[in-house]
């Protein structure tokens, strides 16, 4: 007796939650789907009987019966802050943080990814899922790279170098020998050398100097004989990029 109370009183539950416009479902009387498909998927009507198209990103949503526009998954129907009352409103992706898909694209959110998925499904290719949060793996790139510097004795000297890369990549510097086959890690054991390292200025992008004091300066000609070879390197998880540029003195930097 219980359980039949129970079973009654379920069935009256969930036939208060559809619209008082739904009467008996019959499928043969749904209308067709787009021969085209739907680009944002399908889901059953408020009434629970006919597969519609769902509504995508930015597109209306709400409405009163089995005619209401409903949104497709991982969206939300949002309404205007002007007009509370209305029951109608656009679909709005319920997470606002970039992703990363297996095809290898950036995604604004996940509801693109999901987009772009269903259409490469309908063209007969691999489903696009989340690899992971935020955006994808970037080799590191060195976007400026330090220059050729002039310096006179007693003054100090500096180079600058900027990379970006995802994840945030590490920059180091090192001495290139005339050899070209040894380098020597910055600042080493030197006293008259310092390095420096920051985040920025960009996202995804870090700064780094070396900077240095002209010791025992004794000038020699030409100036070819004073050239000093100092490599910027930046390395990820992923990829190392070296870049290598000169800095030109007025002597010899004792190192």
């Amino acid at each position: 007796m219980i359980c039949v109370l129970l079973l009654t009183l379920f069935a009256v539950v969930s036939a208060d939650r559809l619209p008082r416009s739904c009467g008996t479902c019959d499928p043969s009387k749904c209308a067709p789907l787009p021969a085209e498909g739907c680009s944002s998927g399908t889901l059953l009507d408020a009434c629970g009987c006919c597969e519609l198209c769902a509504s995508g990103a930015g597109e209306p949503c709400g409405g009163r019966g089995a005619s209401a526009k409903r949104c497709a998954s991982g969206l939300e129907c949002v309404k205007s802050d002007r007009d509370k009352k209305s029951k109608s409103g656009v679909c709005v992706c319920k997470s606002n943080y970039p992703v990363c898909g297996t095809d290898g694209v950036n995604y604004n959110n996940g509801c693109e990814l999901k987009a772009a998925s269903v259409k490469a499904v309908k063209d007969k290719k691999p489903e696009i899922k989340i690899r992971n949060k935020g955006k994808c793996a970037q080799a590191p790139v060195i976007v400026t790279a330090p220059g050729e510097v002039w310096n006179m004795t007693g003054s100090q000297v500096f180079l600058s170098c900027e990379a970006t890369g995802i994840p945030t990549p590490v920059l180091t510097w090192r001495k290139v020998s005339n050899s070209k086959d040894k380098t020597l890690p910055l600042p080493g054991d030197k006293d008259n050398l310092a390095v420096q390292t920051r985040g920025g200025p960009e996202k995804h992008e870090v700064t780094g100097w070396v900077l240095g004091r002209m010791m025992n300066c004794k000038r020699t000609w030409p100036p070819t004989e004073m050239l000093k070879h100092y490599a910027c390197s930046a390395i990820t998880a992923h990829a190392l990029r070296l870049n290598h540029k000169q800095q030109l003195t007025h002597g010899h930097f004792i190192l």
